[in-house]
């Protein structure tokens, strides 16, 4: 739920985010029913998909030496850090020895990965992180640690809300990885470029949130992922 005012942490109790806490406060029968669509929608999915997410974890083992989770450090409401679940589609070092955000054609990708990656199928045990209350079905991606550190101040509303499996801007910029394959310098061009108009979508998204413009996003994701482009 919705912290007080007060209980923000300081960096995010700014003249930049205030107006956005002060719309997604006088929506809170409406957050609660966010939470509640979320789990009761959570545990059916975990139902649902134990034996393809078995599958594939058996699928992604057999395919390259490595966990069969990739669990990078990444940031949701209010600044918390968390370890996100997703199936593993890089190699096991790909930290190490590369970017946070994938190009296209990244040699780290592994060839189970890319097929999961082309289907998003590599985010399903994400419905953890939603059980957990660490994620949303819907919000904004959440971005790891160095990126959120350099956010601009009104970049903070979004960690009002938890954040999400999908988003309006995922789905815009579902090929963000194509975009960034040509860039000198991809973490540069990520943070000074992709970012800030991934961010207006973002910022939209909780300015006018309401748990029918989510459920619209969700059906938009199916659509996306079946090969419907938006601009």
């Amino acid at each position: 739920m919705l912290k007080r005012w007060d209980d923000l942490p300081e960096f995010m109790r700014s003249d930049a985010v205030r107006p956005y806490w002060e719309g997604l406060s006088r929506k809170r029968g409406q957050l609660l029913l966010k939470r509640v669509f979320d789990l009761l929608l959570g545990i059916i999915l975990l139902i649902l998909l134990l034996i393809p997410m078995a599958v594939i974890a058996a699928a992604v083992k057999l395919d390259s030496p490595g966990p069969v989770f990739y669990r990078q450090e990444r940031v949701t409401a209010y600044g918390k850090h968390f370890r996100i679940h997703k199936f593993r589609t890089m190699v096991s070092n790909a930290d190490k020895i590369g970017t946070a955000v994938t190009v296209g054609h990244d040699s780290r990708i592994t060839r189970v990965g890319s097929k999961l990656r082309r289907v998003r199928l590599d985010e399903l045990p994400q419905v953890i992180d939603v059980l957990q209350g660490t994620m949303s079905f819907v919000g904004t991606r959440p971005e790891a640690v160095k990126y959120v550190e350099q956010y601009e101040p009104e970049y903070y509303a979004t960690l009002l809300l938890p954040a999400g499996i999908t988003s309006e801007a995922s789905i815009r910029y579902k090929d963000e990885d194509k975009l960034l394959s040509a860039a000198d310098d991809v973490d540069a061009v990520y943070m000074h470029k992709v970012l800030p108009e991934k961010m207006k979508w973002n910022l939209k998204s909780v300015r006018e949130f309401s748990v029918m413009n989510e459920a619209g996003t969700m059906f938009r994701t199916v659509a996306a992922v079946l090969g419907k482009d938006y601009e």
